[in-house]
Order: C-alpha cells, then sequence, then structure tokens
C-alpha cells in the first residue's frame, strides 16, 4: 500500500496563457440561497427576496443577487485555478450580463489571460483569467477579470499541511 496524493490544484507552473478550463461543478440556485445571501449580506432590495414587488418588474420574478452570482462562480472556479492561492488582487470589468434566477443551473469557465513571476515573493507568481458563467441555457449571466496570487510548486509554505495520523490507515479499519 502507498498514499497516493489527491488532486493538488494547479501551482502557478502549470497556468498557459490561452488555456481554458471548464470548471466540472455545476451549481443550481434555490430561492433559499438567494434569500440566505441577501439576509447574510444585509441586501435589503426587494427585487431579491418580494414576490409581488418583484411581479412589478419587467423580470416578473425575484432576481438572485448579483454577487452570489459572482461568488458562486468564483467558487466553482477553486479546484482549477485557485487551490493554490495564498491571495487575490483584484476583480476588474465585472459584468452582469443576463438576469438569474432561482432554478437556474451554473455553469463557470476561465482563460488564463495573463502570467508573470512575482518581483517581490519568489515562492509565487501572478496570474490573471477572464471567467464567465452561463446558466443551462448557454445565456452568458456574468465574466469578469480575476488576478491572484499563486503558489509555485514546491514552495514551503505548502509543506506539511496534512497531519500525520496517530497510526496508519490500513484496510483493516
Amino acid at each position: 500500500m502507498s498514499v497516493q496524493p489527491g488532486w493538488q490544484g494547479r501551482f502557478f507552473e502549470d497556468f498557459t496563457v490561452g488555456d481554458v478550463y471548464q470548471h466540472p461543478l455545476g451549481r443550481t440556485v434555490s430561492e433559499a440561497d438567494n434569500t440566505w445571501f441577501s439576509l447574510l449580506t444585509m441586501n435589503t432590495n426587494q427585487m431579491h427576496f418580494n414576490a409581488e414587488y418583484a411581479a412589478r418588474s419587467e423580470f416578473t420574478k425575484p432576481l438572485v443577487v448579483s454577487t452570489l452570482t459572482v461568488a458562486i462562480a468564483v467558487g466553482q472556479s477553486v479546484t482549477d485555478l485557485t487551490q493554490n492561492a495564498f491571495a487575490n488582487l483584484g476583480w476588474d470589468d465585472i459584468r452582469m450580463t443576463h438576469p438569474v434566477f432561482a432554478g437556474d443551473t451554473l455553469y463557470s469557465e476561465s482563460i488564463v489571460k495573463e502570467k508573470r513571476e512575482s518581483s517581490s515573493r519568489p515562492h509565487a507568481g501572478i496570474v490573471t483569467v477572464r471567467t464567465r458563467t452561463l446558466n443551462q441555457d448557454g445565456k452568458e449571466v456574468c465574466s469578469f477579470l480575476r488576478t491572484f496570487y499563486v503558489y509555485r510548486r514546491g514552495a514551503e509554505q505548502l509543506e506539511g499541511i496534512f497531519p500525520e495520523g496517530e497510526r496508519p490507515l490500513t484496510l483493516e479499519d
């Protein structure tokens, strides 16, 4: 028996300008997600939680809070982009291009736009991606540029994170 590492995520060296990552997990947004996010973020715009108010709008039903849409898009990208990141440096050019409603399923993909070595942190590099999020019908609902610091492979900051068990895991467990 030997320990096989799980997916370690991408390191700075793994990013190539022009590569596209279709993030593997879709996410259906529920009415509860939208309500809770509105409450957690103290968003008091009734368009997100008052069906009677929303019925008078051109959309005729509550919209999902746009910052929830962005949060889901960022979360969907972590597996491919920032599992080994240690700081976001910025989000730019955020666009909300199509409404999102409870019941919509969101999918995100990212393209690597730029990468460069860090002049102040030899253990890391800086990567910029454009991420877009599509609904179940292929309509783009949002897009943004995101720049982040990501560790290089072998960075000492990542060594020894997984704790050693008091005893090894065996087939008899």
